[in-house]
């Protein structure tokens, strides 16, 4: 904390305020991470375009989160950013498997017997790493809400 605490104050009030706002924005979008059983390549397509406007603005959310914490304690805020590029990585990870269903919609037919173990593992695999996107994300979240309470808490009253 280098600087004085009333711009320190001044500073943390513009960062909370440019969060909420995005936190409104990110609620908005409503993306769900639980995975439904459609062999629609277009709502296969839909899925990619919703996900890909939720994780932009929640990269948004979380770098805004990153400089809100950066403010106070540069340490912290250093393993939240690796958390942020954790975020992203689990992101595009996940879009390459909508891509897959996507171009390939029949690997959601559980019901359909006739499936190859590719199938059924990439069917598996995107279930399994939506779930590690979900996880990740309320990991982040407990994260920075504990940071908050720690330290920008009493800056901001």
């Amino acid at each position: 904390m280098s600087q004085d605490p009333e711009n320190l104050k001044k500073s943390a009030k513009e960062h909370s305020e440019k969060l909420a706002k995005l936190g409104t924005e990110l609620g908005e979008i409503q993306f769900s991470y639980r995975i439904k059983e459609k062999p629609l390549k277009e709502y296969w397509q839909k899925r990619i375009d919703d996900f890909k406007k939720y994780n932009q603005k929640g990269v948004e959310y979380y770098n805004q989160a990153y400089s809100m914490m950066n403010l106070v304690n540069k340490e912290e805020s250093q393993m939240f950013l690796l958390r942020i590029s954790k975020f992203r990585k689990l992101g595009l990870t996940l879009i390459d498997f909508m891509e897959k269903i996507k171009e390939n919609p029949s690997i959601m037919d559980s019901k359909n017997k006739q499936q190859s173990i590719w199938s059924k593992e990439i069917r598996q695999q995107i279930t399994e790493h939506s779930n590690k996107c979900l996880s990740h994300e309320k990991d982040m979240n407990t994260s920075f809400r504990e940071f908050y309470e720690k330290h920008l808490k009493k800056i901001l009253e």
